[in-house]
């Protein structure tokens, strides 16, 4: 229990993650699955930055005073969540568009009820 107040950040990237998770998964709103998945993102973007971070750390410049990787942060986990950002960005902006051209159509929000119109369709 102990080590759970140590790794703080990563357990509310873990919880943030969870609550994105289930809301994805067990809401059939569609926007309310976009900012579940949107949330999964923060809780994975939280927790890769958690962990390249070095208390009493200094920035990834060579400094000739500072021998030793040990003192230096990993720039590597932000250089990915900078990355993810962006994919993350790109691939809400595509779902919310969807999300406004399923409306259009269908007239609901309710995944299950634009299944359901769908395959009325289909007979």
């Amino acid at each position: 229990m102990d080590q759970l107040f140590v790794n703080y950040v990563q357990a509310a990237a873990v919880i943030i993650y969870g609550i994105g998770f289930f809301t994805l998964f067990f809401n059939p709103n569609m926007i309310k699955k976009i900012i579940g998945f949107d949330m999964m993102d923060s809780g994975i973007f939280l927790f890769l930055t958690a962990q390249g971070f070095l208390y009493g750390g200094h920035d990834p410049i060579v400094d000739p005073e500072l021998v030793g990787a040990q003192n230096y942060i990993n720039p590597l986990p932000t250089g990915l969540v900078l990355t993810g950002i962006v994919v993350g960005v790109s691939v809400s902006a595509f779902m919310l568009a969807l999300t406004v051209r399923l409306y259009y159509r269908y007239h609901t929000l309710n995944l299950d009820e634009i299944i359901r119109l769908a395959r009325k369709e289909e007979d």
